[in-house]
């Protein structure tokens, strides 16, 4: 049975080419939602490309037929704005206060009627009052995302397999693989030992030769940082493969995760001087709105965002607070050129090579900012991402949704590719039992 989608505002702001994505069934956009897209024409966010994206978009289907009769779509469907045409009674069941969503509602109850049971009417929208308000009044309402992935589902980048004492001996050779397990791309393995308890080794799954290669046993600290458990070990193995161009570090407050991004980055650049720098970022949420009109540097104004940062690098460099009382701090390494600080409103266009990027809070970014940024990525830049998906600012994203866990989901299978989901706090007791009680 062919299905009728109305579209809302914010389905076209959260993804500009979504009319095309329902097959083929019937998109109706509602022109209220046009006009509701041109108040974020101007603007410099991600919403405001957005916008402007479909307006263009909606303009080249108008060239191919009319608009208000339903132009075919390649997937079969059709797309066709509509109006309401009459003054409905149930018009008393809405208040002013939500004006276009009032008009979008009523537009869809007009076409329930019209289209009298041939086929469902579903509204589409991310708000979820108004999926409340719509099913109150009979419509069936649905969420859009094309991209969801579930948090609780979210590929951890490790697992534990307890095996026998001849597969644990043979471990070490290199030889040892699990077929049967399906296991990903740079997938982390604890090898438990079931002989004898307590006794396991850390391994790496690799996905040319289908086999374990077992981490090598680090003696030296890296920038003074050695990992306290084995997803740190994970993390850092990962880190410090040059082969390995995208990584993806997962978890709550307090598990490390930038501290052991930017003691890899350090070591990499200034040890082994495999890139030119580490340039770090955070988003500016939302991302693109301009870091605004105060006076000063655009790293005088970054300074309060990137305040963690700032933290980290100087816990790595073993400052005291007399070495701080006499003027030594982060800016030796930003004068070094060894760090450099990027916004993120800025990236669009760069191309940016043989560079150790970190972008951390990276939950707060859409799956489009997200490629956004993996675009700009030029010959020999590695990218790691972190994040906490339950700690999230933006209200365009949410924990299933966001560019963190989206690029956890589809780079899962790929070799240049690998995550780690850190559990396990390390930053103090306190910060442990805030993260697991409140």
């Amino acid at each position: 049975m062919r299905k009728t989608f109305v579209l809302d505002t914010n389905v076209i702001l959260h993804e500009p080419r979504a009319a095309l994505r329902f097959g083929d069934n019937d998109v109706v956009l509602p022109i209220y939602v046009v006009e509701e897209l041109d108040q974020f024409k101007k603007d410099l966010s991600e919403l405001g490309r957005n916008a402007r994206e479909f307006s263009r978009l909606l303009d080249d289907l108008r060239a191919q037929g009319s608009i208000a009769k339903g132009v075919p779509l390649e997937s079969g469907g059709t797309l066709r704005i509509a109006f309401i045409e009459a003054k409905r009674p149930r018009d008393s069941a809405f208040t002013a206060r939500h004006q276009y969503d009032n008009m979008i509602l009523t537009c869809a109850l007009e076409l329930k009627d019209r289209i009298n049971g041939t086929g469902p009417v579903i509204l589409v929208t991310k708000d979820a009052n108004l999926r409340i308000r719509a099913d109150a009044l009979g419509l069936i309402a649905e969420d859009y995302d094309a991209t969801r992935i579930e948090i609780s589902e979210l590929y951890p980048g490790h697992r534990e397999i307890t095996v026998t004492a001849e597969q644990f001996a043979i471990a070490g050779e290199g030889t040892l693989s699990f077929p049967e397990l399906k296991l990903c791309a740079n997938e982390y393995v604890m090898l438990r030992n079931e002989a004898r308890a307590g006794q396991f080794v850390l391994a790496r799954h690799d996905v040319e030769t289908g086999r374990l290669r077992t981490l090598p046993k680090r003696r030296e600290a890296i920038w003074g940082i050695t990992p306290r458990n084995k997803e740190q070990s994970f993390a850092l193995d990962l880190l410090l493969d040059d082969e390995v161009k995208l990584v993806t570090l997962v978890g709550k407050a307090g598990t490390g995760k930038t501290l052991l991004a930017l003691a890899a980055a350090l070591f990499k650049v200034t040890e082994e001087q495999a890139y030119q720098r580490v340039l770090v970022s955070r988003p500016i949420f939302p991302l693109g709105r301009d870091i605004g009109y105060l006076p000063g540097t655009v790293e005088e104004k970054l300074d309060p965002w990137m305040k963690p940062i700032y933290d980290n690098v100087e816990l790595l460099l073993g400052l005291t607070q007399s070495d701080r009382k006499d003027g030594r701090s982060h800016d030796e390494l930003i004068e070094l050129g060894l760090i450099e600080i990027e916004p993120l409103t800025y990236i669009r266009g760069r191309s940016i090579p043989n560079q150790f990027i970190i972008v951390d809070e990276a939950q707060n970014l859409t799956p489009h900012e997200v490629k956004t940024i993996l675009t700009r990525a030029g010959e020999g830049t590695k990218i790691v991402f972190t994040g906490d998906p339950y700690q999230i600012d933006n209200p365009y994203v949410d924990s299933a949704n966001n560019g963190l866990v989206h690029i956890v989901h589809r780079f899962r299978e790929q070799r240049i590719a690998g995550t780690v989901t850190l559990s396990k706090g390390e930053r103090s007791q306190l910060a442990e039992m805030a993260a697991n009680l409140l």
